[in-house]
């Protein structure tokens, strides 16, 4: 598989750059090193990155992959062009005037070539909310907590180490759900019943499941060798909570093969399409 290097640059955090860059990336059987530099707010910084990508092109013998949010003329224009008399080696891709030319015309104005909004968001109810989120779902992580679950948006339940925790966190930090998380453990098996705590909120829960021999492996890795991690173990642990969570009505969704991205999308499809809009 060929490889190349891929530089994400940003006057900003560099995280629409990279995230975007990605989903491109993934679209073609290349591997990637990647290199992030954000915040090149000044042009002594954009002459300093035009040399590492002109000495990574060297290098290597082929030119980088390079994607740019810059709102500066002068940083892209050095960053695009080069500058004094030093070439630009790179493959640059402009995401930020790919979009904003075509929409400039199609507004009729010209946009505010504002360098990042951190403090605009920040005082923002948006990111408020969302950093409540955010405690809220630590504090709920793995049942810890069972103190305010009424003001939660969703419950995620399922064995242990099937994803409940990243997904909270992810859901919190990215769109501002309140995601409690519950582990479904033999003693809730032997019952037959979802923890006690969980019935009067059963309509926010949902499941996550996963194949037992990757649960196994997962759980190995934390503690080897024990009976929570035998592949017999998580068979029973699996078929039971899945048993549970389909007697309860509780949907639910394999964890195995998706990637976070897709499970929280899926949550807030099935529990919040508001969150879907904005």
């Amino acid at each position: 598989m060929a490889q190349r290097t891929v530089f994400f640059i940003s006057d900003g955090t560099g995280i629409t750059a990279e995230t975007f860059g990605n989903s491109i990336m993934s679209q073609f059987a290349v591997r990637s090193r990647h290199v992030r530099r954000p915040f090149i707010d000044t042009a002594d910084k954009a002459h300093q990155v035009l040399r590492e990508i002109n000495h990574t092109a060297d290098a290597e013998g082929q030119r980088p992959i390079v994607f740019i949010t810059l709102v500066s003329p002068e940083i892209l224009s050095i960053l695009k062009d080069g500058s004094a008399g030093v070439e630009q080696k790179g493959l640059v891709l402009d995401m930020f005037n790919t979009f904003i030319e075509p929409l400039e015309a199609e507004f009729g104005m010209t946009s505010n070539h504002r360098v990042g909004r951190f403090a605009d968001v920040s005082k923002s109810q948006e990111y408020t909310d969302r950093i409540e989120a955010i405690n809220f779902s630590l504090a709920h992580d793995d049942g810890q907590s069972s103190k305010n679950l009424a003001s939660a948006d969703v419950i995620l339940v399922g064995v242990s180490r099937s994803g409940k925790t990243p997904t909270s966190l992810y859901l919190a930090m990215q769109h501002g759900i309140k995601a409690a998380n519950y582990p479904l453990i033999p003693e809730d098996f032997d019952r037959g019943n979802i923890p006690s705590t969980l019935a009067p909120y059963k309509q926010k829960c949902f499941g996550l499941t996963i194949d037992p021999e990757r649960l196994s492996h997962i759980r190995n890795e934390r503690r080897p060798g024990s009976k929570y991690a035998a592949v017999e173990n998580c068979r029973y642990e699996v078929r039971e909570a899945e048993t549970m969570m389909r007697r309860e009505g509780i949907a639910w969704l394999s964890s195995t093969h998706k990637s976070i991205e897709e499970i929280a999308t899926t949550i807030l499809r099935d529990l919040r399409p508001d969150r879907l809009m904005y």
